[in-house]
């Protein structure tokens, strides 16, 4: 756990501090050790740096090791806190069975009644729930003595750190402030727990620093750093200098400068709370240090220093590089692309200066109309542009006209020819075909994808019906009219002479006799032909003696080469028998005139037979 609370101090026999860092700003590190770097352990600590014993192997209990790695025991693996270290190395202490001093050391130099800051980054190596639950927490007190280790100072614990299995590094740190007279101390770090099933430790990153007020440096417009484009020309600010008075009571001041943040000069004269900058036409930081007595101020172990002001000088980008003209078909959308530098965004314009943004912050500018596009490279934390622009141009070339989806029939047990219709292209059919006509033997739907020169394509779909013959079902005489049926349905039309044809599959009025009777599909597919013996046999007849249908005599019988004609009532009588010299009945039987009733005919024409029945109205 890290504690932010106020340094509380009080000057007695010991100066006592509880844990805290430095509520304002801090001067430069007076020291830092982070214990180096490399796979190879050590070296030892300084003698009476610690009281623990250095090893290159695994520490045991009292043991401490300076290493790269913690993979010890079943302790946490973990890198060293040093940021960007590669093979860094921490201080890793397996604690005595006895409470002890960690680490020691004495800093000179110092300034009277200056705060400083003594802090230090520590973690618990034990896994959650080691040594059955039991595992003694790490506990740690930073202590402050005065240059005879006689007197403390001040001091603070970090409270219990428990194994919790996290290898997230915590930050401690005391603040305390020198007495009159007093320019050195002793820094300590010493072991609360005793040794045991846990409280191991790392420790990475002791820094020592000044600690004074939390100083903000702006402008009358309370801007707090400055980006501008190089292109603007030199540029200049008034900047003040607030602190907030939580540490120093007086002020005294120093403005710095700047190119890279590592070196600092002294700006000669400028010790006021006010900088009226000199003019920078490259990037420039300024900061002020402080301290409260105007002795200090040079003295960066008295010094603290505020916070940056970044005046930075964007310099103008460079025109982004094309990746190349781009050519698409019409109806496509094309993809204009160029590359610049992660720090700037691609600004798209329809004209090479001016005109309108059309796309911001997008290296790939995706459109279908034809022209050319202008791309323009910009910082991305403020309007400073590329002095030209690059241009891309779209090309958009127009498809293959084909002719409208068209519809084709195939006759049954055929083939029929499909024409792309269109020359001067490449062809993909369907079929895997690549001529422009090709022969089909199936009904179906096809397509052919025509290409011309310039790549662009389009397809043409043909719908193929088959057109099937007629297939004749049955044909029956019904009275005068023949009726023709097909087990099929189609586009039908039928003859009797196969010259003549009609829509009906009824002929009415037929004479009785011997036909050939013609169906086709009206595309001209094919005729299926039948013959048929057509007997007109009449469904009544009316023997009053006015010769209008006063005889039964079926119409047709001629063409066979004999026949026998029996008539008989509904018991199965006999009434009448003829043959080709009497093919007729006018109703009567042994000369007396039968009755209106229904009759049963049986016809024997040479090997074919007919059977039916009739009516007799008087």
């Amino acid at each position: 756990m890290i504690f932010f609370v106020s340094l509380l101090c009080s000057i007695s026999t010991h100066l006592q501090a509880q844990l805290g860092f430095c509520g304002g700003n801090s001067g430069d590190p007076i020291f830092t050790e982070d214990f180096g770097s490399g796979t190879t352990d050590g070296p030892a600590l300084p003698a009476g740096t610690t009281t623990y014993n250095f090893t290159t192997g695994t520490p045991n209990d009292g043991d401490y090791t300076i290493s790269s790695t913690t993979n010890y025991f079943d302790w946490l693996s973990i890198q060293d806190h040093t940021p960007g270290d590669t093979n860094g190395k921490s201080f890793i202490v397996n604690a005595s069975f006895t409470a002890g001093e960690f680490y020691q050391r004495q800093v000179t130099g110092l300034c009277e009644n200056t705060s400083y800051e003594f802090s230090s980054w520590l973690i618990n190596l034990q896994p959650a729930g080691s040594c059955e639950g039991n595992s003694i927490p790490v506990n740690v007190r930073f202590q402050i003595w005065d240059e005879t280790d006689t007197n403390l100072l001040a001091q603070g614990d970090t409270g219990s750190i428990l194994g919790t299995g996290t290898t997230e590094w915590d930050q401690y740190a005391l603040v305390f402030k020198t007495v009159p007279g007093q320019t050195s101390v002793i820094l300590k770090m010493r072991n609360n727990s005793n040794g045991g099933c846990g409280n191991d430790l790392a420790i990475d990153d002791i820094v020592f620093k000044s600690c004074g007020d939390d100083v903000t440096v702006s402008t009358s417009t309370n801007e707090q750093s400055l980006i501008v484009c190089e292109n603007q020309g030199s540029v200049s600010r008034m900047l003040t200098a607030t602190p907030d008075f939580s540490i120093f009571t007086t002020h005294a001041y120093q403005w710095q400068q700047s190119t890279d943040q590592q070196t600092w000069t002294d700006i000669p004269g400028e010790n006021s709370a006010i900088l009226d900058t000199p003019a920078v036409t490259t990037t420039s930081y300024f900061r002020v240090k402080i301290a409260e007595d105007i002795v200090n101020v040079n003295n960066d172990l008295c010094n603290v220093v505020s916070d940056v002001f970044d005046i930075i000088v964007l310099p103008i980008p460079p025109a982004p590089t094309s990746n190349g003209n781009v050519e698409i078909c019409e109806g496509e959308l094309g993809v204009l692309s160029v590359n610049t530098q992660t720090t700037y965004s691609i600004k798209w314009y329809d004209a090479a200066t001016g005109g309108n943004l059309i796309l911001s912050d997008n290296q790939n500018f995706e459109i279908g109309v034809a022209g050319t596009y202008y791309a323009e490279a910009n910082s991305i934390e403020i309007e400073c542009a590329s002095a030209t622009r690059t241009p891309v141009t779209l090309t958009v070339n127009l498809l293959p006209v084909v002719p409208e989806d068209t519809s084709a029939f195939l006759c049954e047990d055929s083939i029929t020819s499909l024409d792309a219709e269109i020359e001067n292209v490449t062809y993909q059919w369907s079929t895997g075909a690549t001529t422009q006509l090709i022969d089909v033997s199936e009904a179906g739907e096809y397509t052919v994808t025509v290409t011309n020169t310039n790549g662009c394509s389009a397809t043409r779909t043909f719908l193929v019906d088959q057109i099937d013959l007629p297939r004749i079902d049955n044909i029956k005489s019904d009275g005068p009219s023949i009726v023709v049926s097909t087990s099929n349905t189609g586009n039908f039309e039928y003859s009797l002479d196969g010259i003549s044809f009609q829509s009906s599959s009824v002929f009415e009025a037929v004479d009785g006799g011997f036909y050939t009777i013609y169906v086709q599909d009206n595309t001209d597919c094919g005729v299926a032909t039948a013959d048929f013996y057509h007997l007109v046999i009449q469904k009544f007849f009316t023997p009053n003696g006015d010769t209008v249908n006063d005889l039964f005599e079926p119409d047709g019988l001629e063409v066979f080469s004999s026949f026998t004609i029996s008539i008989f009532d509904r018991y199965g009588k006999l009434l009448k028998f003829g043959n080709l010299n009497s093919a007729s009945w006018d109703g009567s039987f042994l000369g007396n005139q039968m009755p209106e009733d229904d009759y049963w005919y049986l016809i024997e024409a040479d090997s074919t037979q007919f059977r039916g029945h009739f009516s007799l109205k008087r």
